[in-house]
């Protein structure tokens, strides 16, 4: 019987190191699948282009902070011009995406980058209340929205 593990991490760690540490404790039938937090949300498309939020350089690696023993994440996006509209958007497709990703204890802190959005302060207190988001997908044309935001491109 093989073991598949998922291992979810910020960076691709040591490859050589990880597969030691797992195949000593659960043995030789251990496949190892590596995903950073990018792998989780690259794929999310621009609610008004035709790219993913990666290719448009809306979210980067170096944006997105993880510490799993205070189960955190914290994501911080630019959106692609001051006065974007669709900012709101694109922070609840990321809430989403993470939480039907992530376990549930995880805390997760959605950000617009600081100086990136004329209203920032609103857009970031919109994406980190519980009542606001969960209002928001409520709405049956908003949830499409971010649904359609999410599906898998197979292009």
């Amino acid at each position: 019987m093989q073991l598949i593990v998922i291992v979810l991490c910020k960076e691709f760690p040591s490859i050589e190191l990880m597969l030691s540490i797992f195949t000593s404790y659960y043995g030789e039938q251990v496949i190892l699948i590596f995903l950073t937090f990018l792998n989780h949300i690259r794929d999310i498309k621009d609610p008004e282009h035709p790219y993913s939020l990666e290719e448009l350089k809306v979210i980067t690696e170096d944006a997105i902070e993880v510490d799993n023993e205070r189960s955190y994440v914290r994501v911080t996006f630019t959106p692609t011009v001051e006065h974007c509209s669709m900012a709101t958007v694109i922070g609840l497709c990321l809430r989403v995406k993470l939480m039907r990703s992530l376990p549930s204890r995880y805390k997760m802190d959605i950000r617009v980058a600081p100086g990136t959005h004329a209203t920032e302060a609103a857009v970031n207190k919109q994406l980190n209340d519980k009542e606001r988001v969960a209002a928001a997908l409520e709405n049956p044309n908003l949830l499409d929205m971010v649904d359609e935001c999410l599906a898998p491109s197979y292009a």
